[in-house]
């Protein structure tokens, strides 16, 4: 009895402590800095907002940018690990957080992104960005313009490792964007998962600046920033079984604070949210019937790799639709569109295109009369 007892209350204690989030996030309580943002990362859904837009300065948080850039290179080839990048004047001259490279010094690719990443080295940033693209104002351009094609609509880089700089701003929603994008180089975790390394033969030793990497079940990055104007930033990205989470949090008044904010907002997704996976619905049919072509029937297909985010408080159930046609008309394309599977949970809808599998003539009078004529040599 008394084991049944303590279950209960164990129980009830969990779930009071899951309202208390619940209600904290939904009055802007969540978190005490002025602006931070929660995301689903395979989703890209916002689970928590506050004063997401707010224009404010970043720090190196802008590094996120430039590691996805960097990262960008290297899938085309245009940047390997194991080349050799030569800081440059303009990158010697940094200050800040650095190495504290000198004009002419040589380090491998792989090393100034473990810098940038882990030590958050600014100097480093600047050698990767002139490497890359030739000078740190290109790159910085090239930035404003991957920005843009993520939908930052609140963000304007004007360098590369996040120093002060009149009008260089983003927002809580377009840090958690550049965020999501840079998550899907699995490669990144290999660095910001680092808590202590070392750089030159041993000679330099470098801390991650994440100090949540020795505190949070999970925490598999990102990265943080601090400068007089931007305060105490954060990007924490964290992951518990299928649920990968973005905390982002903007200028919070101490380092200690910036860390317990990016916890509360992990915690809170953590408790409340769950990701299900979607599937093919079984009454998807194989095939579809198709009206004058050389053959009669299509086989179908329809990928459906995807997940929705559910509120584990929540009742609702996700359902699918199947929308297609009775038969189709020949000629139909391989690959061509036919229909529509729709799953909806709560207030999620997605929809998954049904496609034909392979092309089907339409029938022409030649081939369907040599098609008679083998039928009937074969009787």
């Amino acid at each position: 009895m008394l084991k049944k007892v303590i279950v209960f209350l164990l129980a009830a204690a969990l779930l009071t402590a899951s309202l208390t989030a619940a209600q904290a996030a939904d009055n802007g309580a969540l978190i005490t800095a002025p602006a931070g943002v929660l995301m689903e990362a395979s989703t890209g859904k916002i689970l928590y907002e506050k004063n997401a837009h707010e224009k404010r300065p970043c720090a190196s948080i802008t590094k996120v940018m430039t590691l996805l850039l960097v990262f960008e290179a290297m899938d085309s080839g245009r940047l390997r690990l194991d080349d050799t990048i030569t800081a440059g004047e303009h990158a010697a001259s940094m200050g800040g957080s650095d190495i504290w490279l000198e004009a002419g010094e040589t380090m491998s690719a792989d090393d100034m992104i473990k810098a940038t990443a882990v030590a958050s080295a600014n100097d480093a940033a600047v050698a990767l960005a002139e490497h890359i693209s030739g000078s740190e104002d290109v790159f910085v351009a090239q930035m404003n313009e991957r920005a843009g094609q993520l939908g930052m609509k609140d963000t304007v880089f004007k360098n590369c490792n996040g120093l002060d700089e009149e009008g260089h701003v983003t927002s809580a929603y377009d840090v958690a964007l550049m965020s999501r994008e840079l998550c899907r180089h699995p490669k990144i975790f290999d660095y910001t998962s680092i808590w202590l390394d070392n750089l030159r033969g041993g000679k330099t030793q470098i801390v991650n600046t994440n100090k949540l990497l020795k505190t949070y079940n999970g925490i598999t990055g990102l990265k943080t920033g601090t400068t007089d104007d931007a305060g105490c930033c954060i990007s924490a990205t964290a992951t518990r079984g299928d649920l990968s989470l973005i905390g982002v949090v903007l200028g919070a008044d101490t380092g200690k604070q910036r860390f317990a904010d990016a916890a509360a907002l992990l915690d809170y997704g953590f408790a409340n949210y769950a990701v299900k996976e979607l599937k093919v619905p079984e009454e998807l049919p194989a095939e579809i019937k198709v009206e004058g072509g050389m053959e009669k029937t299509a086989a179908l297909r329809c990928e459906i790799n995807a997940g929705v985010v559910v509120n584990k408080a929540s009742d609702d159930e996700a359902h699918s639709t199947v929308s297609l046609p009775e038969s189709l008309q020949a000629p139909v394309e391989e690959g061509e569109k036919v229909g529509s599977v729709i799953w909806k949970i709560g207030d999620d809808t997605l929809s998954f295109d049904i496609l034909c599998e392979r092309e089907i003539p339409q029938a022409t009078f030649a081939p369907v009369f040599v098609r008679l004529f083998d039928s009937l040599i074969k009787l």
